[in-house]
């Protein structure tokens, strides 16, 4: 009876981990909105409007209700709001996940392999569809304050397809290949093994991506954020706000290296 109940209580983890996952998805998302909606209206117009009904306000003596400084203020807060709550929502995330890891104690190696790659093809997929990073171009004006020229927030997926529209193909390519493809695949042969383990194929494709995991995909992952972000005008200021998609992201990096070992170890214990 123990097994049976082990193993219900990692399906319940794995089905908590993907609760908090969307849920974490969604603040994220609703924080890009209301990011975006905020820099919508950091304008000229809208500025100069805020700093007039100001003066109407001073001198009103409070009598005169500034409807954009309180439509500004809530938005602020929403913003605040959001991002906090897509960060909690990780952290169970995160949590829950160190919780299935801990099942290396309690169930057989090939087991843990298997629930550990269903955790780990669910932080990849969270990974590559939650926004990761703002960016928020702007110039100061006198007497308006900073005036938001350009916003953008964007994922990996959504780093991709930007580079493929400006005309990009070496590089949006090698990005696809080797931080969604290879990881998708890698992940699923790993779940493959583990069912399958005393498949030859299943042996050799660990030893496969356990070579090609010496190349790093974080590294070309983070050149093409630079290539996607950072090659604006120089005349502007850039702010850039790292988003739960990237701790998504490194923690599949993470997770994945000992995915792998595991996976290995498994094969060894199997092929003695």
């Amino acid at each position: 009876m123990k097994k049976p109940i082990i193993y219900t209580l990692l399906i319940l983890c794995l089905g908590s981990m993907l609760f908090f996952g969307f849920k974490a998805y969604g603040k994220a998302k609703a924080y890009e909105e209301s990011a975006a909606s905020l820099s919508r209206n950091l304008n000229i117009e809208k500025l100069a409007e805020l700093q007039l009904k100001e003066l109407a306000e001073t001198f009103s003596f409070g009598m005169y209700e500034n409807e954009v400084k309180r439509e500004f203020n809530r938005l602020e807060r929403e913003k605040r709001a959001y991002a906090k709550e897509s960060q909690k929502y990780f952290l169970y995330y995160l949590l829950t996940f160190f919780v299935l890891l801990g099942s290396y104690f309690l169930v057989s190696l090939r087991a843990f392999t298997f629930f550990v790659s269903l955790g780990t093809a669910a932080t990849l997929l969270f990974g590559l569809t939650t926004p990761l990073l703002m960016v928020t171009i702007y110039k100061k004006i006198e007497y308006l304050g900073e005036v938001v020229l350009s916003y953008e927030s964007k994922g990996v997926l959504g780093s991709i397809m930007k580079l493929f529209d400006n005309g990009d193909l070496v590089v949006p390519i090698t990005i696809l290949l080797f931080s969604v493809l290879i990881p998708l695949l890698k992940v699923l042969t790993i779940m493959f093994v583990s069912l399958f383990m005393k498949s030859r194929f299943a042996h050799g494709m660990v030893k496969v991506f356990k070579v090609m995991g010496k190349w790093s995909m974080a590294d070309v992952f983070v050149v093409a954020l630079f290539l996607v972000y950072f090659t604006t005008d120089t005349g502007t200021v850039s702010h850039a706000e790292i988003e739960v998609g990237l701790y998504f992201f490194l923690l599949y990096v993470i997770v994945s290296m000992f995915l792998t070992v595991s996976a290995d170890k498994m094969l060894q214990r199997g092929y003695p």
